[in-house]
């Protein structure tokens, strides 16, 4: 169980939530070091530049069709039976440290420990969800805020209760231990208990692991204080907008100067926008190092041989997965050169710049979309993936598991939840547009993974984990894509969605793959004695620009952008939406030339029973070996192509 901070937008939009790196899990098992939050909720922060658009109209909560707001009556059927469950839920989270000392007596105590351990986190559990979706749906509301509190303070109480267990099964002798294994009665609890096996040479003592936990307040100390810095403190001075006014810029500002047809403007963006953050580049780049220095720690002292092995540990991936990633992508970065070549051409440019990746090279395209025609084109869309599919997507569009608008205090957005025992349930903030309906697959992805998942397995084994939560969405998203593109005509408009979709590889799978190699060369750099100063992070950020973006121009004042991006404070993460996104790529491959989804729904039940690469491997997916990469980016190559057509370019 592993709580994640979120789908990284092509924007970066900033409401990541980074947790102290080193509390004690609550059943994850082994050594798993932040506070212990379903993974089901999914998090897609994005579209702010709807808002700064125009395109989205505020609506009022009282005058809303219940129909598009989401029903959360069947977690709790309101707030008396909320505070009830709380009670229970804080009463049973206080009765399990008298389960310390009782694991090793039998099977049977160890049974009923996990059992008891698995009981308490459910209710925790849906009391957190319940508060936390309230909140969601209005963040002003001083009710809504008390009960996260409380529940959040629930969550850490109970994080600390079990703090216990791993040192305990670890100090069981072998033999006693797989004696135990053998017993019908603990079954369900075989994968959690050889995972915690598996982490016995960097678990360490109770007393050495409360030490530790301790320190997880100060230890997200550097994001902290990039979280307060870049949301809070830091601002920007105005910008011409297209029509020569002033306009503020800010973050959300920023993703929709970077889109301007205006050259000018992009460009003006990008310069005032990075040379704010340039300005602290001292500061920044200590707050960074601070960061890296608290993973070469926790690596050191939990025996792991590197902080990328730490970091890849939770979920069993070899370090060579993630080497495997960068050099596939290194392999096809002569398609990203082609791609780049073809945009330069569309706009018309001597020169391609780094401000001008956002800009449309596909203009004047309307595509508004109702959410009444956003819920067919996903259920066409979808079609492929067979009649059980289809029917959860008509239950969640009837039994209001989706709240669709945009409303005042509403969270901003895209999310799915998980709620194990009920349903998935999904936030919108849609506002008519053909992202919005992309959007509205993407979390739908999501909410079936988790539904097939809490439907086949006990709530110890229903969480799946970070690698594979991005597949299920983004399969959707591709089957949309090929949805729209089996019907579309008309060829500005296929043409829009062609680079909709090459903006897709080239945002998550090279940009994150990006990501991915500055972090592994950063926390190598410290590693081998050499101070990660503002021009150490600037030069290996600049050298890595010219790699990917062979073609374009880099200019030095993007040599800071390093400094901007918060998921670096959650150290070697996003390499996981690169081998999504290629993952899902090279499932709906399989499905279209098949006709065959079983593998796939299977692959969607399996929850956290297994580790993430053999779950993959049900579905045709194997990341140990380049072919999943190398087979999207084949994709890549074709849908580049009939863009160039389309075109009519060289």
């Amino acid at each position: 169980m592993e709580f994640r901070p979120g789908f990284l937008e092509t924007s970066e939009l900033k409401q990541t939530i980074l947790l102290p790196q080193e509390t004690p899990c609550a059943l994850s098992f082994p050594c798993f070091e932040g506070i212990d939050l379903p993974a089901q909720i999914c998090y897609n922060i994005a579209e702010t530049k709807r808002i700064m658009k125009g395109n989205r109209i505020m609506s009022d909560q009282k005058t809303l069709d219940p129909s598009v707001c989401w029903d959360l009556s069947p977690i709790f059927a309101d707030r008396a039976a909320w505070e009830a469950a709380y009670r229970e839920a804080e009463q049973a989270v206080s009765k399990l440290p008298a389960l310390r000392g009782t694991l090793a007596a039998s099977a049977d105590s160890l049974k009923r420990a996990l059992d008891k351990l698995n009981e308490t986190a459910e209710k925790v559990t849906l009391v957190y969800l319940y508060a936390n979706l309230s909140k969601c749906k209005d963040n002003g509301n001083p009710d809504y805020q008390e009960m996260e509190g409380k529940a959040l303070s629930l969550y850490v109480s109970f994080s600390g209760a079990v703090s216990f267990f791993d040192p305990e099964v670890l100090s069981f002798e072998e033999s006693v231990l797989e004696s135990y294994r053998k017993d019908p009665g603990l079954s369900d609890y075989l994968h959690i208990l050889d995972d915690t096996v598996r982490a016995r040479n960097h678990t360490l003592d109770e007393e050495r692991e409360k030490m530790l936990a301790l320190l997880g307040d100060a230890s997200s100390a550097p994001s902290d204080i990039f979280n307060m810095f870049e949301a809070v403190d830091l601002t920007f001075p105005d910008v011409e907008d297209e029509s020569g006014k002033k306009a503020p810029l800010t973050h959300g500002s920023f993703g929709i100067f970077r889109e301007s047809a205006n050259r000018t403007v992009r460009e003006t963006a990008f310069r005032v926008y990075h040379s704010a953050f340039s300005g602290f580049r001292n500061t920044l780049a200590a707050t960074y190092a601070g960061s890296v220095k608290n993973d070469d720690y926790y690596a050191k002292v939990r025996g792991y041989s590197s902080s990328v092995e730490r970091a890849l540990f939770s979920n069993n991936v070899p370090v060579s997965v993630y080497q495997a990633l960068i050099e596939a992508v290194h392999d096809s970065l002569p398609i990203m050169k082609d791609y780049l070549e073809l945009r330069k051409q569309a706009l018309g440019l001597e020169e391609l710049h780094l401000y001008d990746l956002y800009a449309p090279i596909v203009d004047d395209i309307d595509y508004p979309v109702s959410y009444e025609e956003a819920k067919e084109m996903v259920l066409e869309a979808t079609k492929p993936l067979g009649e059980r599919y289809q029917s959860l997507l008509k239950e969640a569009y009837a039994n209001r598991w989706i709240d669709v608008y945009e409303t005042k205090g509403k969270t901003t957005g895209a999310f799915s939840c998980g709620v194990y025992g009920v349903h998935p349930y999904v936030l919108l903030n849609y506002s008519g547009r053909l992202d919005d309906a992309y959007t509205l697959a993407h979390e739908l992805g999501h909410s079936m993974h988790s539904y097939f998942s809490s439907e086949a397995n006990s709530f110890a084994n229903h969480d799946y984990r970070i690698l594979v939560a991005e597949v299920a969405s983004t399969v959707n998203e591709v089957f949309m894509t090929r949805y729209l593109l089996s019907k579309e005509t008309d060829k500005k408009r296929r043409a829009y969605i062609l680079n909709q979709f090459l903006e897709g590889f080239r945002t998550t799978v090279f940009r994150q793959t990006l990501f991915a190699e500055f972090e592994w060369k950063a926390h190598e750099l410290y590693a081998s004695g050499t101070p990660l100063t503002a021009d150490v992070l600037g030069k290996l950020y600049h050298d890595l620009n010219a790699l990917y973006y062979d073609g374009a121009v880099i200019d030095d004042f993007m040599d800071i952008e390093w400094a901007r991006i918060p998921h670096f404070y959650n150290a070697f993460y996003v390499y996981q939406y690169a081998t999504g996104f290629c993952s899902a790529v090279s499932i709906v491959e399989k499905i279209l030339s098949t006709n065959d989804p079983s593998d796939y729904l299977l692959f969607l039940s399996k929850g956290g029973s297994d580790y993430p690469l053999e779950e993959l491997k049900i579905a045709g997916v194997d990341l140990t070996k380049p072919d999943a990469v190398c087979q999207a980016m084949s994709v890549f190559r074709s849908t580049l192509d009939e863009l160039k057509e389309l075109l009519t370019l060289p």
